[in-house]
């Protein structure tokens, strides 16, 4: 199904201009150490919603960033997944930062994070059902319209099951595609998150995930907890060094898809800068890998 999006720009724009590297989230409390060293780093990476003001240091930083390196821009508050129609008025200001910095990509999460009025600081699952598909994809072609690009659709870190699910997660997210022409921002550690959470084999997920529409990977800590039962659950917390368990299934993804923008993501315990670039240089180690060839056919889109 053409969306209006895809009839008015056509079928040949990429979601994502960024180069098959590494890349980091930028924190400020970074910017002196990246200012002074010129690090060797693919690109940054800012949450929309923290550059929604009209200006100060934090934009006097971004366009000094801006002006040598790539910028990948990542919503958190669009609730793409929610019931409800999108706030317009949040998509409006999100429209605006991207307009500014034009980035060479632009991605949200297949969560959702209002209702009504409030925003639920999270980013909360939902049931992939017929229903859900509906509105996901009516908020995927209206992001679309709006910003006038293709966006990039991240797969959530999960905690639960719906019951009234008809879709598997990977089915989902191949349909939503199909329907709206988005792409996909893979995120490895959810996978694994969701995984050991749902007691479900992360390397058939990704040997599963449709990777051929993959533009970018993100890769993140996560802290370790227990549920009401005692059982092992994990967080997804960005807060800690990326997990061997997390490198190897990067690895295994890297397999299949090849080289791609990969983001290092820490957004709590921030640490000093030189402790997140090495996180950035273990994944430059990944992606220059030498990799034999693939046999594998490659995922298709089914009409």
């Amino acid at each position: 199904m053409d969306t209006p999006y895809a009839l008015e720009q056509g079928r040949t724009h990429a979601a994502s201009l960024l180069p098959a590297r590494a890349g980091v989230g930028f924190k400020n409390v970074h910017f002196a150490d990246i200012d002074a060293s010129a690090p060797d780093i693919g690109f940054f990476e800012i949450h929309a919603e923290n550059y929604m003001g009209a200006g100060g240091p934090p934009h006097a930083q971004l366009m000094r960033l801006r002006r040598d390196f790539p910028l990948s821009i990542h919503g958190v508050g669009l609730s793409i997944g929610g019931a409800e129609r999108l706030d317009r008025e949040h998509l409006r200001r999100v429209k605006s930062v991207v307009d500014r910095y034009a980035p060479a990509a632009f991605s949200e999460h297949l969560a959702w994070s209002t209702q009504g009025a409030r925003f639920l600081n999270d980013l909360l699952p939902l049931p992939y059902s017929a229903a859900t598909l509906a509105h996901v994809d009516a908020h995927v072609d209206e992001i679309q319209e709006t910003l006038g690009r293709p966006i990039l659709l991240e797969n959530p870190a999960a905690y639960l099951r719906f019951q009234s699910s008809d879709y598997s997660e990977i089915d989902f997210l191949r349909e939503i595609v199909r329907r709206t022409d988005c792409r996909l921002l893979l995120d490895v550690t959810n996978a694994y998150v969701s995984a050991t959470n749902l007691a479900f084999s992360a390397d058939d997920y990704i040997d599963a995930f449709p990777m051929n529409f993959v533009e970018e990977i993100h890769l993140a800590g996560y802290a370790e907890d227990a549920d009401e039962i005692g059982d092992l659950l994990l967080i997804d917390a960005h807060c800690a060094p990326v997990q061997e368990g997390i490198w190897r299934l990067y690895d295994r993804a890297l397999a299949r898809r090849g080289p791609v923008a990969t983001l290092i993501e820490w957004d709590n315990d921030i640490p000093p800068w030189p402790v997140l670039s090495e996180q950035a240089t273990r994944a430059e180690r990944f992606l220059h890998k030498d990799r034999l060839p693939l046999n594998a056919t490659p995922d298709r889109m089914h009409s």
